[in-house]
């Protein structure tokens, strides 16, 4: 299974870590169950990783995914972007059949 970091994305995680002053700083993807369209991404701020997390990595820019999640995550693309709805995290997933308007929520 492969995740593909956006060199925004590495960017903008640099730029965090840099205002953090944590070198460590990952970001860990999650997917839960809720959001309008049956499932949600959560974009939490990381330092610590577990044995049976999956990791990718492009430029020390780091992504942590979780086992359960992983599936629902095969072959995205993570982003950010700056745009007229604001600036965000942003997963291009091909496995969504839907997703909301402000692109957090989602259905397989």
């Amino acid at each position: 299974m492969s995740i593909t970091l956006t060199d925004n994305f590495v960017k903008r995680l640099k730029e965090l870590q840099t205002l953090e002053k944590s070198p460590d700083l990952m970001l860990r993807i999650r997917v839960d169950g809720g959001g309008c369209q049956g499932f949600e991404y959560a974009f939490i701020p990381e330092t610590q990783k577990n044995d049976d997390d999956h990791i990718y990595e492009k430029n020390g820019a780091v992504v942590i995914v979780d086992e359960i999640s992983l599936p629902f995550l095969e072959n995205s693309e993570v982003d950010y972007v700056d745009d007229l709805i604001g600036a965000h995290f942003k997963i291009n997933n091909p496995n969504a059949t839907s997703s909301c308007g402000c692109g957090t929520s989602f259905s397989v």
